[in-house]
């Protein structure tokens, strides 16, 4: 069975920056949870950053691959640089995929790890850009599919076309 690595917020636990979740109603998503396919993961908690914590965001909206090539960093509203914090959690999420064999996540849209299609423009006033989170840059560039919330659907079709692949005499395609 495919395993799913999921933001821990969309789980219901209250680990954003706020002290807040962002509990997901999505059907698919209850459906995947049932079945124990889901692995709840927050890289910020998990990079050392407490809860409730100031919000950050990707300096300039530059994204994060930025980040993670060193040419952006990730601030809190007062200048703090919790970069390392970021990073780190990014790591270990990947560790966390690859240890559970995950090939397909579900992170929380516009956060500064999990975005996957936007994240905030780094001016702290809602503002946001086309770009990614350091996390969800991270696993893109191991091989892994990122989805945010919106797109659960989406992430289920992928979904399929991994199973099918590794089914007896089914395709074997890279992922």
């Amino acid at each position: 069975m495919e395993r799913i690595l999921v933001s821990a917020c969309l789980m219901g636990r209250r680990v954003r920056y706020d002290g807040a979740a962002k509990t997901s109603d999505d059907a698919l998503l209850a459906a995947w949870r049932k079945e124990g396919r889901l692995i709840p993961f927050c890289p910020e908690v998990s990079g050392g950053l407490p809860v409730p914590r100031p919000a950050a965001e990707i300096e300039g909206g530059a994204g994060g691959a930025a980040v993670l090539d060193g040419a952006a960093r990730v601030l809190t509203a007062a200048g703090a640089d919790v970069t390392g914090a970021f990073l780190a959690g990014a790591h270990a999420a990947l560790e966390a995929a690859r240890a559970s064999g995950v090939r397909l996540a579900i992170l929380k849209e516009a956060s500064p790890s999990c975005g996957s299609l936007v994240v905030h423009d780094g001016a702290f006033g809602g503002g946001r850009v086309p770009g990614d989170g350091v996390t969800t840059a991270l696993l893109l560039r191991h091989g892994i599919a990122v989805f945010g919330e919106d797109r659960i659907a989406e992430a289920g079709l992928r979904l399929r076309e991994l199973e099918r692949a590794a089914a007896p005499g089914g395709r074997r395609d890279p992922v």
